[in-house]
């Protein structure tokens, strides 16, 4: 289960005023690229799970590449919960997925396994991309917490948030918003997923 705390930076002025704050905690940039899949008819939607194909590039070459499985998501007052599978795969297997979602279901991979078993994609149903996002996420250590600053491209807008996994989300949701406060950040606790704001085709 992944338990993380969901803030949403109002707008872009807010999310570099909160970047030049945290300067002195920044460990690294990572650039993502976010590419979901389900089958043609949904049936992953329609048992609220996703799956996701996210690679990691440095000048615009990929470096990682991760796969994986969220099932059973749970927003609330800007605590987010939700069960998790991930799994490293070939980067140039997943590009190749990207280009012919066909091949999602070809690969050797537990997750896709667990798509096929678990959820009943078989391979004549198979697998379609629905397309997906680009994010730019800034990593801080601070005080004693991972934070994740992110600024989500979507085709129709961009969104601002910051993150933290924890297990103790109250406790780290009330220093956040202390901080937060204190240096005038606007924000208001995230409501919709970066997965549900894609499919809506509209920011919050």
């Amino acid at each position: 289960m992944e338990v993380e705390v969901k803030l949403r930076l109002l707008d872009a002025v807010n999310h570099s005023r909160l970047k030049e704050i945290l300067s002195p905690f920044h460990i690294k940039k990572l650039n993502q690229k976010n590419v979901f899949f389900d089958s043609a008819n949904g049936i992953l939607a329609s048992q609220r799970a996703v799956l996701r194909l996210r690679s990691f590039s440095n000048n615009n070459e990929k470096i990682r590449c991760v796969l994986s499985l969220k099932a059973k998501p749970m927003l609330i007052n800007g605590v987010s919960r939700v069960e998790e599978d991930e799994e490293e795969i070939d980067p140039l297997t997943g590009e190749q997925c990207v280009e012919e979602a066909s091949k999602l279901g070809l690969t050797e991979s537990r997750i896709i396994k667990r798509c096929k078993d678990e959820f009943g994609i078989d391979g004549e149903m198979g697998f379609v991309c629905l397309d997906g996002f680009e994010n730019v996420r800034d990593v801080y250590e601070w005080r004693g917490l991972k934070l994740e600053v992110d600024e989500s491209k979507f085709s129709f807008g961009v969104c601002y948030e910051i993150e933290c996994e924890n297990d103790d989300p109250e406790r780290v949701k009330r220093e956040l918003e202390g901080f937060l406060k204190e240096n005038g950040i606007d924000y208001k606790y995230s409501e919709m997923s970066k997965f549900a704001i894609f499919r809506a085709g509209k920011l919050p």
